[in-house]
């Protein structure tokens, strides 16, 4: 039995370990995962959501008079929804008050005022140089197809994703039991890894109605030889051992990004890397 400095008994409380609910839509351990804008280098919150395109929240809570209906957003378990909950309290899209975003202009006094004091935030983070990022586009990353693509084009579940690193150094994203993130990359050795293949960047059609992009064919890293539960462990970004729904839960989002042929252009190669063979 244990006892303090003074005599009284230590009491030991019951360690509790957290669970991720069956029922949860999501697997992040936290509601949110804390970033900053790499645009004016605030702090911002990037929530799931029910579509593929995470969204990137201001961090606190705004009263639900102030906010225009169409600029309301709720959570629910830790997925955003945009629209008001019926509660006093509602969230915003970061985009809506970024100093650096002029696309939302008619905006009301109160979200003027944020974004007047974010604005400052930033200004100080420039004259400090704290802000790297001031709005330059990345350089175009020239094509060789000796080395291996930087942003490789991903196809499963009959979609196209950009992934953010290298096939071999995307990284799970659950929790190990050290609290750290799973340093194991989802092309674990043992499984079956993908084709290079060329394939053309966006399905074939004749409709009028869609814009005409390049017919030229790009690289592509094609997972749909695989099963769906392999497809489906690719998609949330899991290795062997923390791909069931069971296993621990998720430090970060999943940095898939959906597939654009215009915006992701400078990231598209038209050649195989080398080592790699066709698939036909």
């Amino acid at each position: 039995m244990h006892h303090h400095w003074d005599s009284t008994l230590r009491t030991r409380h019951p360690r509790r370990t957290l669970t991720i609910a069956r029922d949860s839509p999501s697997r992040l351990l936290r509601c949110a995962q804390p970033a900053r804008c790499p645009h004016c280098g605030n702090p911002i919150n990037r929530h799931s959501t029910t579509g593929a395109h995470p969204v990137n929240l201001h961090p606190g809570e705004l009263p639900t008079e102030l906010v225009p209906a169409d600029y309301r957003w709720h959570l629910a378990s830790g997925v955003a929804y945009p629209a008001g909950d019926g509660s006093p309290w509602c969230r915003i899209a970061h985009p809506a008050v970024c100093p650096a975003d002029t696309y939302f202009v008619d905006l009301p006094d109160s979200l003027n005022a944020i974004r007047r004091r974010l604005a400052v935030h930033t200004r100080r983070l420039i004259d400090t140089a704290g802000l790297t990022n001031l709005l330059s586009p990345p350089p175009p990353i020239p094509e060789d197809p000796g080395c291996r693509p930087q942003r490789p084009v991903v196809q499963l579940l009959y979609t196209h994703y950009l992934a953010p690193v290298p096939v071999e150094d995307i990284q799970c994203v659950a929790q190990t039991v050290r609290r750290t993130r799973c340093a194991t990359p989802v092309l674990a050795p043992g499984t079956a890894p993908g084709r290079w293949t060329l394939m053309p960047a966006t399905p074939r059609t004749h409709s009028a109605r869609h814009l005409a992009l390049p017919t030229r064919d790009i690289a592509v890293y094609d997972l749909a030889h695989l099963s769906c539960r392999e497809q489906l462990r690719w998609r949330t970004q899991h290795c062997p051992t923390h791909a069931p729904p069971t296993a621990a839960p998720d430090l970060a989002l999943a940095d898939w990004e959906p597939f654009d042929p215009l915006v992701h252009h400078p990231f598209t190669a038209t050649r195989l890397p080398a080592n790699s063979r066709p698939h036909r």
